[in-house]
C-alpha cells in the first residue's frame, strides 16, 4: 500500500514521461480484429459459424510497443521492415494516424507485411490467423537500418527493442544497437524471444517473461514456485543471463505471479499481479516494456519503474485486444 508521499512522488514520475524521446526498433506487425456474433455450428465440421459485425486494425509487434508510448509521450519513433502491400500501406496510415513517427521503417517490395487476425465472438477470441514469411535482412536493408540509428540516436532518450522473433532483428543490428546505445550513453531495454538467442551485451534492462528466460539461460523450464523468491530454478536463470548480457536490470514478467525484478547486489524485488480481470492477456508485455523504460528515462529507481510496469499491465490485461494505457488511468492505479 502506497502512502500519499509515495503516491505524489509516481504522479510526478508519469507527468514527467511526456518529456522523453523514445526509439522502438523491431518486428512490425498488423493486428486486425474481427468481431462477430455465433449462433449456429457449421454443418460442415463441428466449429462455430460466426456473423461478422464489424473489423478493426491496429498497430502490433514492436508497433504496438510504439503505440504504448505514444499515449504518455508525442516523441515516438519507430523503426522496422514492412511489405510495400496494402497491410503495410495500412500499418504506416495507422502509425502516422496516431503521431507517430515511422521515417525508420523500410517498406520493401521484396518484404511480406506480418498480419495477425483475431476472431472474436461474444468477447472470446475463436481463432487466430498468422500471415507471415519470416525472412532474414539483406544486406540493403542492413545498410538502411544502420543509417537511420546512426542519424535518430542522438534525437532520442532511449531505445526499446522489441524482438519477436520475425527476421528483423538478427546478432550483427543487435550488437550494433548496444555499441551505439552505449556510445551515446542512451538508456536501451530489451523485450527479447525465445527462440532467437540474442546477446545484449551491456543492455541498461533486458525484460523476459519466464520461458523467455528459462530458454536463454539454456535451462529446462520448470514449474513456478510460490513465494516467487523461492523459486531457485528462476534464480538461477536470472542470475545466469545477467551475467552474460551484463545489464543493469533484468525484469522477469510472471503472468498472475506479477514481476521480479534483479537489479544490484541485493535481494531481487517482487512486485505481485495487480490485475483485477483478466480480458485478454495480447500485448500487455509491450505495455511492459514501454512503461518500464519511460520509468528509467525519468529518473525512477528499477524498483519504482517495476512497479510502473506492473501497475499498466494490469490495466491492459482487463482491456479486450491489444490495448494501450493512459496516463490518468496509469496514475488512478495508485490511488
Amino acid at each position: 500500500m502506497q502512502t500519499e508521499s509515495e503516491r505524489r512522488r509516481y504522479a510526478a514520475l508519469i507527468d514527467r514521461f511526456a518529456d522523453q524521446r523514445v526509439l522502438v526498433i523491431g518486428d512490425l506487425m498488423l493486428d486486425e480484429f474481427i468481431w462477430g456474433r455465433v449462433s449456429r455450428i457449421s454443418p460442415e465440421a463441428p466449429v462455430p459459424v460466426v456473423n461478422v459485425t464489424g473489423e478493426s486494425y491496429y498497430p502490433g509487434g514492436a508497433a504496438n510497443v510504439a503505440r504504448n508510448l505514444r499515449e504518455f509521450t508525442a516523441h515516438t519513433a519507430l523503426m522496422g521492415l514492412t511489405g510495400n502491400d496494402a497491410q503495410g500501406q495500412r500499418l504506416c496510415s495507422l502509425l502516422r494516424a496516431s503521431g507517430i513517427e515511422t521515417a525508420g521503417i523500410q517498406q520493401d517490395a521484396e518484404a511480406s507485411t506480418i498480419v495477425k487476425t483475431r476472431i472474436i465472438a461474444r468477447n472470446q477470441q475463436v481463432v487466430r490467423v498468422d500471415r507471415e514469411r519470416p525472412a532474414p535482412l539483406t544486406p540493403l536493408q542492413m545498410a538502411r537500418a544502420r543509417e537511420y540509428l546512426a542519424g535518430a540516436i542522438t534525437e532520442v532518450d532511449g531505445v526499446i527493442v522489441a524482438d519477436y522473433g520475425k527476421g528483423f532483428l538478427n546478432q550483427e543490428l543487435a550488437g550494433h544497437i548496444c555499441q551505439i546505445a552505449r556510445a551515446h550513453s542512451k538508456v536501451l531495454a530489451v523485450d527479447p524471444h525465445p527462440h532467437t538467442s540474442l546477446a545484449w551485451p551491456g543492455a541498461t534492462a533486458v525484460k523476459p517473461n519466464r520461458i523467455e528466460a528459462f530458454s536463454a539461460a539454456g535451462m529446462p523450464l520448470t514449474a513456478p514456485v510460490d513465494p516467487v523468491a523461492a523459486d531457485q530454478p528462476l534464480l538461477a536463470a536470472a542470475e545466469k543471463l545477467r551475467r552474460a548480457w551484463n545489464t543493469s536490470s533484468l525484469l522477469v514478467t510472471l503472468g498472475e505471479q506479477g514481476m521480479l525484478l534483479f537489479h544490484g547486489d541485493g535481494p531481487p524485488y517482487h512486485t505481485p499481479t495487480r490485475a483485477k480481470e483478466v480480458f485478454d492477456v495480447s500485448g500487455a508485455g509491450d505495455t511492459a516494456i514501454a512503461v518500464f523504460t519511460l520509468g528509467l528515462l525519468v529518473g525512477a529507481e528499477p524498483h519504482q519503474a517495476a512497479e510502473l510496469a506492473n501497475r499498466a499491465s494490469g490495466i491492459a490485461v482487463g482491456k479486450l485486444g491489444t490495448a494501450t494505457v493512459t496516463p490518468a488511468e496509469l496514475e488512478a492505479s495508485f490511488r
